[in-house]
């Protein structure tokens, strides 16, 4: 497995965020079962930068706290049974991992979002990964049915990673 982690973000206010990052990537994976070795990119930058990748992207203007870039299709989330028929470029051609995708993360919203839900960065950190984690491997939360799915697995990942909401 490849995790690739870029701080562009002008100071570490989450101590360890690397362990952390890499802690709930490896446990989303293995709780979706996920066959493959991976790769994943995660880019820590600011309320700026990631403005105005939402608003190039999804013409949204305003910063958000993540963004998803999924590199896999597929036909159910998190079924990755015929991948390699569906959609054999999604793998690396050289090491033959599973290219998941990008993710983006604004530190800032990090902080912002620790504050106003009343728990740790690393905990509202490591929500974001897993969060974002899941829509790499298809999963949205447009409808309440896919909220409630996905809430319900973020949840998990974070208990299993130790990352319980506070209060």
């Amino acid at each position: 497995m490849k995790i690739d982690i870029e701080n562009c973000y002008k100071e570490n206010i989450v101590p360890d965020y690397e362990t952390i990052i890499r802690k709930v990537i490896e446990r989303a994976l293995d709780y979706e079962e996920c066959p493959y070795e991976t790769q994943v990119y995660v880019l820590l930058t600011d309320n700026e930068e990631i403005h105005q990748v939402n608003l190039e992207h999804r013409q949204i203007d305003r910063p958000t706290d993540v963004l998803s870039f999924p590199m896999v299709s597929y036909t159910q989330p998190a079924d990755f049974s015929d991948v390699e028929e569906r959609d054999p470029d999604a793998f690396h051609p050289e090491t033959g991992e599973l290219l998941l995708g990008d993710i983006l993360i604004s530190m800032d919203k990090v902080q912002e979002q620790a504050e106003e839900y009343g728990h740790s960065l690393q905990r509202e950190l490591a929500f974001l990964v897993a969060h974002s984690m899941l829509h790499l491997m298809g999963y949205d939360h447009m409808e309440d049915g896919e909220r409630q799915i996905m809430e319900r697995k973020q949840e998990e990942i974070l208990k299993q990673c130790g990352y319980v909401r506070e209060g």
